[in-house]
């Protein structure tokens, strides 16, 4: 399922959640203005691996900022945009800024721990979905009942539907979880960081509990 939009109306402009699709995207052109020397250098030094998380604990920031190929950046990219500004208008600026770090710091600690658990230790991570998966969680606390148009695959063919976001982002959840728990023995290859997004999700759903008690409903 591919979010296309959702449909629920904000209050403000959301200049903290462009502002990070902005800088991301900055980073992400700087990435591959670099040679493929450069670039491994670069994400071994700015990205987040597990092993060397005491020797360089600001990976734990800078990792979120980067990303690993053009379908990794536009995919959280445009999830960031058809969720971030909604949960931006609720928070605000400055505890959305706040919310967004910690949700990537949740989902950074909790895949490094796994990837300690199950020989992943020495693969680097990269890539803004950890926080991202945060801010999923957020919207899910405060508009179960928005309505997220999306493009739903049926049988051989894909078709626009109206979902409610509990039932898009639950599927979603599901859909994380399996693919996290089939890859675990394969966690030394690399790939995408399930746990990630898993922890992030749950980060982020607290957090928003906490940060805004107050559930909308739409």
């Amino acid at each position: 399922m591919i979010p296309i939009k959702d449909l629920n109306p904000r209050r403000s402009f959301p200049v903290v959640n462009i502002y990070i699709i902005f800088l991301c995207s900055l980073v992400w052109l700087y990435e591959v203005s670099l040679s493929e020397e450069e670039l491994n250098l670069f994400i071994y030094k700015y990205g987040l691996v597990p092993y060397q998380i005491f020797e360089r604990p600001a990976s734990l920031i800078t990792h979120m900022f980067l990303h690993g190929s053009w379908l990794h950046i536009i995919g959280n990219m445009w999830f960031l945009w058809v969720f971030g500004d909604n949960v931006e208008d609720r928070l605000g600026k400055f505890k959305y800024v706040v919310f967004y770090i910690l949700s990537g710091l949740g989902a950074a600690i909790i895949q490094t721990f796994i990837s300690l658990l199950f020989g992943g230790g020495n693969v680097p991570m990269v890539g803004a979905s950890g926080a991202i998966s945060g801010v999923l969680g957020a919207y899910l606390w405060m508009f179960p009942h928005a309505r997220i148009l999306a493009l739903v695959p049926l049988f051989f063919f894909l078709t626009f539907m109206e979902l409610p976001a509990v039932f898009f982002i639950g599927m979603w959840v599901i859909i994380q979880i399996i693919n996290g728990m089939l890859t675990l023995p394969f966690m030394s290859m690399g790939g995408v960081a399930w746990f990630a997004h898993i922890g992030g999700f749950f980060v982020g759903y607290y957090l928003a509990k906490a940060f805004y008690p107050k559930r909308f409903t739409w």
